[in-house]
């Protein structure tokens, strides 16, 4: 018997049983523990809601007129058409919304535009910044909300933000929408019901003015939003979620577009994972920062289908050791590992999935793992590195436009 290989698949097998606990914690303190009065909230400040828009035109006047009908004659509604060959600018225009143009063929992304964005701010600063993507569905009294707590905290504040599948999407759909409700929902509600931050999400951030800096916002990384969340989390002002307030979205209708952002989420998510993941535990450590260390262990979840990936697999040879050899330690610690996240998702689906997902539909969901293999692969030999706008269904948000009165 070669000892190496059962150190490897018990440490990986160990690997695999600490994610899913987090998981595990995370979900059933979201399904269980007793909700959290709403905080009272404070003062509602002078505000800016700034929207980075990069060919947004099928998307932006429902937007924009949804947002419109939440704000006070003082506050800022600012679009930054960001690099457009399209419409984007004039419907802003048109909407009421000041608008400014950015041209940059070497700087691209969101953070970018968010950059240029907040140094306009600069001139007639806000009390507090609020960032809603050009795509996105801002629920009546959300920005009312964002904004009275994050005047209360002084600190950066998350919206709900949920992705939607079409309503003719087929079961890996819906088991798309599911799994982004257990990563925008779910693990983030069970944090704050536990008392500690959550990460940015990229639609629906509130933030005090005196905590950011356009600095802060520029990169071009796939995930801006969550790099900028450990940012300011390591800078002491972690992010705390707003569950009472929603911002709504839909996936890409397109198989290709679908597939291009599931890549920049998911790449990026790992890349942040390995390469800020270490630093801000030990940073937590260091500083007995529980904050910290929440976070940092939270950011080490992968997405789920990995995680269910990667315990599969290890448990497949896991239990091929204990027949070969009689070791069962590995095999053990896998099955735990499996039994926990299978624990995590049902409390998931039961609380939060049903008028998504089927239970029926839900034992697909190894399927849909296995299919998103490829990606995973393409991670290791041809990672994804630059910022990629999402193509945007023109169809579904005419619908919204009129839906919303235009």
């Amino acid at each position: 018997m070669d000892i190496a290989i059962v150190v490897i698949l018990g440490v990986l097998s160990g690997v695999g049983l600490l994610l899913a606990m987090i998981l595990c914690i995370e979900t059933l303190s979201a399904a269980f523990a007793p909700p959290m009065a709403s905080a009272a909230g404070g003062e509602r400040r002078r505000l800016a809601v700034l929207i980075p828009a990069h060919d947004e035109a099928s998307a932006l006047a429902a937007t924009l007129r949804a947002l419109a009908r939440q704000l006070a004659p003082a506050d800022w509604l600012l679009v930054v058409a960001d690099n457009c060959s399209d419409a984007t600018a004039a419907i802003a225009a048109a909407e009421g919304a000041e608008v400014i143009e950015r041209h940059d063929s070497v700087r691209r992304g969101k953070g970018y535009a968010l950059e240029f964005g907040l140094r306009h701010l600069e001139r007639d600063a806000p009390e507090v910044m609020i960032v809603v993507d050009a795509d996105c569905t801002v629920a009546p009294g959300a920005i009312d909300r964002l904004s009275r707590l994050c005047d209360l905290l002084g600190r950066p504040v998350q919206a709900l933000y949920l992705m939607q599948a079409p309503e003719d999407a087929g079961p890996l759909a819906r088991l798309a929408q599911f799994a982004w409700t257990i990563r925008n929902q779910v693990r983030p509600l069970g944090l704050r019901r536990l008392g500690l931050p959550c990460q940015l999400m990229g639609s629906g951030m509130a933030f005090p003015w005196k905590r950011i800096r356009p600095a802060d916002f520029a990169t071009g990384h796939l995930v801006e939003d969550l790099k900028l969340g450990i940012d300011l989390a390591r800078a002491g002002v972690p992010p705390l979620l707003c569950p009472e307030a929603l911002v709504t979205s839909f996936f890409p209708a397109s198989k290709e577009g679908t597939r291009r952002q599931r890549t920049r989420w998911e790449h990026g998510h790992l890349a942040l994972m390995i390469s800020a993941g270490p630093r801000l535990l030990l940073q937590g450590v260091a500083a007995m920062s529980v904050d910290l260390v929440a976070m940092g262990l939270d950011l080490w979840v992968p997405p789920l289908s990995l995680l269910a990936l990667q315990i599969c697999i290890v448990w497949l040879a896991a239990a091929a050791l204990a027949v070969l050899t009689g070791v069962r330690f590995p095999v053990e610690v896998a099955s735990a590992a499996a039994g926990l996240m299978i624990v995590a998702i049902l409390a998931s689906w039961a609380r939060y999935g049903r008028h998504i997902v089927s239970l029926g539909t839900l034992v697909l969901a190894f399927a849909y793992a296995l299919g998103k293999i490829p990606m995973y692969g393409r991670f290791v030999w041809a990672r994804q590195l630059e910022w990629v706008r999402t193509e945007r269904d023109a169809r579904r948000h005419a619908a919204r436009i009129k839906n919303s009165g235009g």
